[in-house]
Order: structure tokens, then sequence, then C-alpha cells
């Protein structure tokens, strides 16, 4: 039998049976990797001698009678991820030689629960793109289609998944990181509600690993099931003992309902800043007739809906604000310079990043005070509804794009284009406020790409997306190998 694209829920019963050892699993996922990856090159820093390592003391562990939930099942880490041993460069060739002396805290965890790492999975420059390629490792591509994008920060994770290459693995989220890449490999992923999932040690080379409370960054489990999703979501939370002096404890609350039939959903297709394709806008009716045909409760609107255009601006502003407070002073006080010129009336996407990177304390703070208004209008718009659906990003997979100037780029919307980084605006309609999403398969497009959408849920509340997204693939099916 094939073990590769189990899920790592069947992986962990087998191996609690008997019917396979760890020692197997990992070599059967090495071949595979060494056999498939050549074209996909989803895996950057293979860690295959340790991984044997871990596997054959996983196969002890077991057989003196120990079990965690995640013993001996092979898995995937972002290479933003401090490895011991390993280099983390965020793909900047500067940082090529840099090895951190210890894991991050999510790599401890995946290691106390018995996971065995295989190696480390390839990301953008600096993490600043929706695709995976840099000088050091190249490019990744994308299971389904070689000259497509997997996506990014986290598009290396999402091809080995989608590939075969282990059963979970981790990334990072603050522009769709995690949602993308699985939206265009059709695979799942969940970023969490900001703050659940302690980062610490998912940090740039060379810059201290210490707790850090981020504005809108997270990060979070990737699988190829949604049950899958929670088993690692369960790995991942809780508070990083060095703020807290606790340990690893999770209590988050359960689902709202366990029944489709219970759940009340907002379904949205489109954006009042930019176009949703046809592709995507029919992998979000094939989720939307599912909910109604399991007797769910489905509306397309509702006034508690916070404004769609003011929350696109202020994710922007609050996530261009980040980069530009780490310019240089000389280019920031240019940004400010080029802010100062704007019209009033300007009211684009493009300027709203301008106004971000220019932006002084005083003017992220009212930022902030904007962003609780809108937390606020979620939590009322919660009351009434347990999820939203919507989608991921306008399009599926996009051909690779290497031009440098992300602000120069165009994105392709059904034969239109439109500036690269406006398709940032539904990833952030659950950034911005902090709230969990949980990105699911939806079906292929008419060229047999994958198409995802994602489901919001309510603050701190991410047992009720994940448990959706789990009822919503009995009902359409989830995860298929790439053909």
């Amino acid at each position: 039998m094939e073990w590769n694209l189990q899920t790592a829920e069947e992986l962990a019963a087998a191996l609690r049976a008997g019917e396979v050892t760890s020692t197997e699993l990992t070599d059967e996922a090495i071949a595979h990797v060494e056999r498939d990856d050549k074209g996909i090159n989803a895996i950057c820093v293979p860690d295959f001698d340790r991984a044997r390592a871990a596997a054959r003391d996983a196969d002890q562990a077991r057989a003196r009678g120990e079990d965690r939930p995640l013993l001996g099942v092979p898995v995937t880490v972002k290479e933003s991820y401090d490895v011991a041993g390993l280099p983390t460069t965020w793909g900047i060739p500067m940082y090529r030689d840099f090895v951190p002396a210890e894991d991050a805290l999510q790599v401890s965890r995946l290691r106390a629960a018995g996971a065995v790492v295989l190696g480390k999975t390839n990301v953008p420059s600096g993490l600043q793109d929706l695709q995976s390629f840099n000088e050091i490792y190249g490019t990744t591509n994308n299971p389904w289609d070689h000259a497509r994008t997997s996506g990014g920060s986290s598009g290396g994770s999402a091809a080995a998944l989608a590939a075969g290459f282990g059963a979970l693995s981790i990334g990072s989220d603050i522009g769709g990181s995690l949602r993308t890449p699985a939206h265009f490999c059709g695979v799942y992923a969940h970023k969490p509600t900001l703050g659940l999932v302690p980062n610490r040690g998912m940090v740039p080379p060379h810059a201290p690993a210490l707790p850090v409370d981020l504005d809108l960054a997270v990060v979070g489990p990737m699988a190829r099931t949604a049950r899958d999703l929670t088993l690692l979501l369960d790995v991942m939370a809780g508070p990083d003992p060095l703020t807290l002096g606790v340990a690893h404890d999770l209590r988050l609350p359960r689902a709202r309902h366990e029944r489709l039939a219970d759940f009340r959903v907002l379904v949205l297709e489109e954006h009042p800043l930019l176009p949703t394709g046809a592709a995507v806008r029919a992998g979000v009716n094939r989720v939307a007739d599912a909910l109604v045909d399991g007797g769910a409760h489905v509306v397309r609107h509702t006034p508690l809906l916070p404004d769609l255009a003011e929350a696109a601006m202020l994710y922007m502003r609050l996530l261009f604000a980040g980069s530009g407070a780490r310019l240089p002073a000389e280019a920031h006080e240019q940004m400010r310079t080029r802010a100062a010129g704007l019209s009033a009336d300007d009211r684009s996407l493009d300027a709203a990043r301008l106004r971000g990177m220019a932006s002084s304390h005083r003017d992220w703070i009212e930022a902030d005070d904007r962003r609780q208004l809108h937390r606020h209008g979620w939590r009322q718009l919660f009351a009434e509804y347990d999820a939203v659906v919507c989608p991921v990003t306008p399009t599926p997979a996009f051909p690779h794009d290497h031009d440098p100037d992300l602000l120069g780029r165009r994105i392709d919307i059904d034969g239109a284009a439109y500036p690269f980084l406006d398709q940032l605006v539904w990833a952030g309609l659950a950034t911005m406020p902090g709230l969990p999403a949980t990105a699911v398969p939806a079906g292929l497009s008419p060229d047999g790409l994958p198409v995802g959408v994602q489901l919001i849920g309510p603050m701190f509340e991410d047992r009720t997306p994940l448990r959706l997204a789990e009822l919503l693939e009995q009902r359409i099916g989830g995860f298929r190998a790439p053909r």
C-alpha cells in the first residue's frame, strides 16, 4: 500500500494498529520526494538523515507503549521557521549561511507531539509575495500545472501537501500566505485567530527568537483534510510558556454546531473594489449550494456586514505600515513626501498602501481605532451568523510572474488587468480584524485548476469554521491528487 497521500489521522491510526512503522512511512516519503520533487521544488531544505533517526525513535517509543498525537507521522515545515541545524534564510541571499541553534516553538511542539520532520519548504524572498521563488532555492511550481505558481508565502508547504510530501505542514499568514497557497494547490489551511498560536522562532534571520505580539500575522496549520487541520491546530495552539509561565494548554470553545443544518452562513462572492473571476465565483456558489442542500440557513446580504471597501483600505494601511516602519529613515521620509502629494480624494488601494508605508505612530493609532470599530461590527454579525463564505483570491493559480516591481505587476481577472496587490482584499477581510479563516477546496476550474474558498468565523471560535469545513468536505469532497 502507498501511504503518501493518506491523511495524518489515517497514518496515526495505522501506526497505532501496527499496520506500518514510522520508519517505513518515512522511507517511502523520502523516496517519493527524491523521485517527484525535481519538477515541483517544494522541499528546499531536506533533512532526511535526521528524519530517519526520528522515525526510528518514534518506533521505539511506540514499542514502549507511548502514544502522542503525531507519533511517527512525516511532516514538513515552512523555511521561515527556525529548525536547529538547518538554514533559515527567508529566501534572502545575504542570509544563506545563517543556521539557528534552536527550534522555533512550533517546531518543538511538532517534535513533542511525535512528528517526523522531513525538511523545510520553499518561500518567496522575505516572505513578500503571493508566489514562492527566491535566488537561493529557485521557484516552486504548482503540482497541478508547473507553469503556474503554488502561491505564497507558504507555497512550498501547499505544493508539498498536494504532491504527497508529508501529511501536514506549518506555515504563516499576513496577506493570505496560508490560505492563498491552499486555494491554488487544492489543499486545506487555517489562519487562526490573531494571538491564538504563538510564533516564537518564526522570525527573520538573525532576529532574536523572542515572544512577539504581532499586529496582523499568524502561524497556522496546513493539511489535506479539515480534520487534520484541527488535529494540528490542537498541537500548535496555546500560550507561549515564556510569556505566561504555564504549560501548553488549549481551551477553545467547541464548534457552535455539529450539523450542517444548524449553521447560519453569509455568502459573499463580490468585492466593491475588485471583481471576482468566474471560476472562483463558481466555487463560492458550489459551496453555497451545498450549504442550502444540507439545510443550512444561507443569506447573501446583511446590513450587519462591515463596509468591505473601508475594510480593504484599512487593511492595506495597517499591512504596509508594518513594512514602512522597517524602512531606513531616508526611504521612509521619501514615502512621506510621496504620500503628502496624494489628492485627498484618492481612495485607491494604491493610495492606501502608500499612506500605510508613510504612517506615523499617530496615523497607526487612528487606523487601529477604526479597526476596533470593525471588530465590533464583526461581533454583531457573528451574533446572528456562524460563518462567512467568500473567495480567497479572485482567480485560481496564475502563471509565474517574477517581475521584481510588485506595484507594477498586474493580475489578469477574466481578461482584464488589475494591480497585482489588489487581490489581497479578500485575505485582508479576516486578517485586519484578526478573525479565524479556514481555506477549503471547492472543486476545479474549467481549466482543471483547484479553486478554494475561505470560511471566516468568530474570534477565538476557530473550531466553528473548522467544523463547517469538515461538514462541507463530506458533501462536496475535498482534496484531490493533481492529475
